[in-house]
């Protein structure tokens, strides 16, 4: 148990849910720079947060993200600033926690082998500090630990990875604002996608066979889709609700626009 966990471990519930959920933020409010990259660059930190109930991947990210508005960063003094090394760190951070976030959605035990799997190949003295620390970190349930970076590692071309979908995905389209994607599948739904967070927002049924085509309107609200079920569907993306079916095809609706 590091040091955040044993101060956290003598405190209330809400003390403990404050703590994780504001800390790093009030750093920066502060003008505490140092404070807020000591925080974000702790182990015990990023696995307290992942697996407490309140927060959780998405929530952590934001922790990092904080660097980029710049209203955060109205208090910090010129020689507060955070070095462009230690924001290389922390996207670096950042980066990896979004690959490994349909894992951890799934299972945040799997923390440990994800930060090796992607991390090794980095020499920032903060990345090495973390991944030993959770090498010694313990754990009631046995865990694998990668010997190489076995991983996708940050930087590349992959950012995250969406998954919900029971079969095969056939179609995805991309809101113009670049902010949702709407995604066909062969288990008879579409999927509406928050492309910051990686995290659904809807489901849409009422296909009777698979989805073979995705379209969405040039106001991003409202998608069609074609399916083997021999009809054309029209959804409002923001209610996440049918508006209407097409009929009239034969046989399997392979696209539309």
């Amino acid at each position: 148990m590091g040091s955040i966990a044993t101060k956290l471990a003598s405190k209330s519930a809400e003390f403990q849910s404050m703590f994780l959920g504001q800390f790093p933020e009030q750093q920066l409010k502060a003008g505490n720079s140092e404070k807020y990259y000591q925080t974000l660059t702790d182990f015990d930190f990023i696995c307290l947060k992942i697996q407490y109930p309140n927060f959780g991947i998405e929530a952590l990210t934001r922790d990092y993200l904080l660097v980029e508005d710049p209203g955060k960063l109205e208090n910090l003094a010129d020689d507060k600033q955070l070095t462009l090394e230690q924001i290389k760190t922390l996207k670096i951070i950042q980066q990896t926690l979004e690959l490994s976030s349909h894992v951890l959605n799934q299972d945040s035990n799997q923390l440990v082998g994800q930060l090796w799997g992607r991390l090794q190949s980095f020499q920032q003295r903060e990345i090495q500090q973390i991944l030993a620390d959770a090498a010694q970190s313990k754990s009631k349930i046995p865990r694998f630990r990668p010997i190489t970076a076995s991983l996708t590692t940050p930087g590349g071309n992959l950012l995250r990875t969406l998954t919900g979908h029971k079969y095969s995905v056939n179609a995805v389209a991309i809101t113009p604002d670049g902010k949702k994607a709407v995604s066909g599948s062969d288990d008879n739904t579409l999927k509406v996608w928050d492309l910051q967070t990686g995290k659904e927002i809807s489901t849409l049924t009422g296909h009777d066979n698979l989805v073979n085509a995705v379209a969405i309107t040039p106001d991003g609200k409202t998608s069609i889709s074609g399916s083997d079920d021999k009809t054309m569907k029209l959804w409002n993306l923001e209610k996440g609700t049918e508006i209407s079916t097409l009929t009239g095809h034969n046989f399997s609706v392979r696209a539309v626009a």
